[in-house]
């Protein structure tokens, strides 16, 4: 990792304001001269937008990026042990959400900014996949789910950490997922109704109408079989690569292996398995609480009653909060336990005693 030095290096901090005014939010660039008056349903969409472009244009090679936020003395977040990890583009807005930053920073530093989630490289990749000649679309030749689609899980769902409102509920962010991976190149989604029923989502048109006010998403017809949308978010549409791996992901996220919850369960407990899971491996994982917590939309208290359910469920075996670095660790069952043989409830243990 380079971080920044007494040489003279490249700035990539990027910020813009939406401002209140009649008509709708101004969108207020330093780098831009211009500043549009937004509808106030896409005035959020609208400044991640600005800010992908941005960053998309002033591309620079990875040993020239530096730490931006050691660079202007780290005034960004708390005292922390120091710089480390690689250098990451971290989104941060402030508490009433009116301005955006977009930066270089190291992973100490991202972790420790508030109202803060990494932005995965796939989502401001400017090329698009192409599929290479002569493989074969056989279903039989598709390789088994692997690490390349639970990365994609999980640097989607911290980016929907960020792109959607703090309050928008767990089933919202479950579509949005799905919406997300499964848009063709123009951002368009179609999802036949048998789907949504698989997901429990079907006839569920007040998740639709948070995405839609949220500015993140647009149905054009109610009634159209499947349900058809428009994705609104820019950044999501400039995915790489292509939308045939995005699919696979997606699949994935459906049965989160080796951590898929029923799809009987609630929504708020199957995001956080599925943000377990993209956390995990064969037999245990780990994250960091900050992020887990802003992935499945749900305050730390919340997070753990959530985490002990998925123990009474034997989806989980135990879990552990370490305060010293505020991580929590858990620990999956060596088998899946059918849904006929009643299991032995296991023991719960915080860091800093028994939890039962």
């Amino acid at each position: 990792m380079r971080l920044a030095s007494t040489h003279a290096t490249v700035q990539r901090i990027w910020t813009v304001h939406l401002r209140p005014q009649t008509g709708g939010p101004a969108l207020a660039c330093p780098r831009c001269a211009h500043s549009p008056v937004l509808p106030a349903a896409s005035a959020r969409s609208a400044a991640l937008t600005h800010l992908a472009r941005h960053a998309r244009a002033d591309t620079l090679p990875g040993h020239l990026r530096t730490c931006q936020c050691r660079a202007l003395g780290c005034h960004w977040h708390p005292r922390h042990r120091g710089c480390a990890g690689p250098v990451l583009l971290a989104l941060t807005c402030d508490r009433s959400g009116r301005t955006w930053r977009l930066a270089d920073a190291c992973a100490a530093c991202a972790a420790a900014m508030s109202h803060t989630a990494v932005v995965p490289p796939t989502l401001l990749a400017t090329g698009r996949a192409q599929p290479t000649a002569g493989t074969s679309r056989s279903a039989r030749s598709t390789p088994a789910f692997g690490p390349a689609e639970r990365q994609r899980v999980r640097e989607m769902l911290t980016y929907l950490a960020t792109a959607l409102p703090r309050f928008s509920s767990p089933a919202a962010r479950l579509l949005a997922l799905q919406c997300a991976l499964r848009a063709d190149l123009h951002g368009q989604i179609r999802l036949p109704h048998g789907f949504l029923r698989g997901m429990r989502l079907h006839g569920r048109t007040e998740l639709w109408l948070e995405l839609e006010h949220a500015g993140w998403l647009h149905r054009p017809s109610r009634r159209c079989s499947p349900v058809q949308a428009q994705l609104l978010d820019d950044a999501v549409l400039h995915q790489a690569p292509g939308r045939a791996a995005r699919i696979r992901a997606a699949q994935w996220a459906l049965h989160p292996t080796p951590l898929a919850a029923p799809p009987s369960l609630p929504s708020a407990l199957r995001l956080t398995a599925l943000a377990l899971a993209a956390h995990s491996t064969a037999a245990a994982g780990g994250g960091e609480l900050d992020a887990l917590t802003r992935q499945c939309g749900q305050p730390p208290q919340q997070l753990e009653d959530l985490l002990d359910q998925l123990v009474r469920a034997h989806l989980v075996t135990t879990w552990h909060h370490h305060h010293d670095n505020d991580e929590v660790r858990w620990e999956l069952p060596a088998h899946a336990c059918p849904a006929s043989t009643p299991a032995k409830r296991p023991r719960v243990k915080d860091a800093g005693g028994p939890y039962t």
